[in-house]
């Protein structure tokens, strides 16, 4: 049987959520060259993988965070995904924007909550964890006890997890690069030839395609 991070990435794959292109790398925001590109957004146009996501966080927290009193979801890719959990598990839900407004109420943090709900925060993609740690940040001066984070795939960049480590928070992916490199060998959207070359870019993503 198919463990779930190789089954959540064969669906992301079927779907063109994750892209895969040695050949020719996606250019990110950050400038960064990438032989993958990941947009989980495209799983809420799939109703059945959309609820398998949503039954894989609901499975993790009761099983992992069972005192869990309030959901938040980062802004804009986890919102939806955070909205789905929360309904399933009859939870409160608050989203997290990445500043404070500068008009209205000036609130970072949307929804109602009150001090020291215990909060597991939903993310759909861990790339070096800026955005997350932000939301991490705002959602504890904000007086929440964030027991944990949970995305639906990371890239497993090393910088991510010592920031995650060094910021006392503990992380659950669904899925993740290494086993959609596994997988993806699997079934020939990649070659073992270029196996090395792909390995090499998470180990190195700011250098990546200079050469």
């Amino acid at each position: 049987m198919m463990d779930t991070a190789k089954m959540v990435a064969s669906l992301l794959l079927q779907i063109k959520a994750i892209k895969l292109s040695p050949a020719s790398p996606f250019t990110w925001a950050s400038g960064w060259k990438s032989p993958i590109y990941c947009d989980n957004r495209r799983i809420l146009s799939f109703p059945e993988v959309r609820k398998t996501i949503r039954d894989e966080f609901v499975f993790r927290i009761r099983e992992d965070y069972p005192d869990t009193e309030l959901i938040a979801g980062v802004a804009t890719g986890a919102i939806a995904h955070g909205v789905l959990v929360a309904e399933a598990l009859g939870l409160p839900f608050v989203y997290v924007r990445p500043e404070a407004k500068a008009h209205g109420l000036g609130n970072q943090i949307e929804g109602f909550y009150t001090a020291g709900m215990k909060t597991v925060i939903v993310e759909d993609l861990i790339s070096t964890g800026g955005s997350s740690l932000g939301a991490l940040k705002a959602l504890r001066e904000s007086g929440l006890h964030v027991l944990g984070m949970l995305a639906i795939f990371t890239y497993g960049f090393e910088k991510a997890e010592t920031n995650f480590t060094e910021a006392g928070c503990r992380i659950d992916t669904l899925s993740n690069y290494t086993s959609l490199l596994e997988l993806a060998i699997q079934t020939g959207d990649i070659s073992k030839d270029q196996l090395p070359m792909l390995t090499k870019w998470r180990k190195e993503p700011e250098t990546f395609g200079s050469e």
